[in-house]
């Protein structure tokens, strides 16, 4: 990788996560043998959420409606609001989790939140309401009980995303590249270890944010915490394969949808970032 001229805009921390999730995605192999705790099947379930229902944008439903044509291969389907999900999650986490909840100040946080609660809890598939499925089968993802997640790369240098077919294979590599894990989709099974310890993280950074200042999404409930999450997992595992898998051909499954009419007011969390949000 040449060396940039100018001084490194990462952390060394958040060079070295960069670092691990590059080697780890471009080295990824599938294991021999699945880990008996996987060894069993995820729900059929794909699960959204949009905080108010009520005004669900025509063009973010037709989104989540391009998924119902799975109904033909046996899966169910989920979506939530910002109440369900409040009582979700108080009735099955409990108090300190509803009111991490409650300090998500984001819809974007909210959903991030709600993800890592409802898949620890009761396993299956969460995508986000704005990515548009493509029509190929992705029945194969429900058979064992490992994560599966999408890997990204960001150009720092372009501020552009970088197309997995560019990044993926051995030794792909810049230094204005940030490479690290996506939080939709998020597929496992109930209890994994991985969703378990983010959603704990997760929590433990909103109830460590000061009053002073809003939290910055990515870092405290989206790709941020969830990639440190995963490096604390597994960076000690001899064959981490075993536990998660990453999906390098997402995108021919399913992208996110850029050109919807949300992603220009404050529903965007880019646009709200550490701002204070009123729906």
């Amino acid at each position: 990788m040449e060396k940039p001229d100018k001084v490194d805009p990462l952390t060394e921390k958040e060079r070295d996560r960069s670092n691990f999730v590059r080697k780890f995605v471009q080295g990824y192999k599938e294991p021999d043998q699945m880990l008996k705790d996987y060894d069993t099947g995820i729900p059929k379930r794909i699960v959204h959420y949009w905080n108010d229902l009520d005004n669900l944008p025509q063009d973010v439903n037709e989104c989540i409606e391009s998924w119902r044509s799975l109904k033909e291969s046996g899966f169910d389907f989920e979506i939530f609001d910002e109440n369900s999900a409040r009582e979700f999650i108080k009735t099955n986490l409990g108090s300190r989790f509803e009111n991490a909840f409650n300090l998500c100040y984001h819809p974007s946080m909210q959903s991030d939140y709600f993800r890592y609660s409802y898949i620890f809890v009761k396993g299956g598939f969460y995508i986000d309401a704005d990515d548009i499925y493509h029509g190929m089968s992705i029945d194969d993802f429900f058979k064992d009980g490992r994560l599966k997640l999408q890997p990204f790369c960001y150009d720092i240098e372009t501020a552009q995303m970088i197309s997995a077919s560019n990044f993926v294979f051995q030794g792909a590599d810049k230094w204005s590249w940030i490479f690290y894990f996506n939080t939709t989709p998020l597929i496992a099974a109930s209890n994994h270890p991985i969703v378990e310890r983010v959603l704990l993280n997760a929590t433990q950074a909103l109830e460590n944010c000061t009053k002073e200042e809003l939290p910055e999404v990515q870092a405290t409930t989206g790709p941020g915490i969830l990639t440190e999450s995963i490096l604390e997992v597994i960076s000690e595992q001899k064959n981490p394969e075993e536990t998660m898998l990453v999906l390098h051909n997402w995108e021919k499954i399913s992208t996110s949808k850029w050109s919807l009419s949300y992603r220009n007011d404050q529903r965007n969390w880019r646009l709200s970032n550490q701002k204070s949000y009123h729906s």
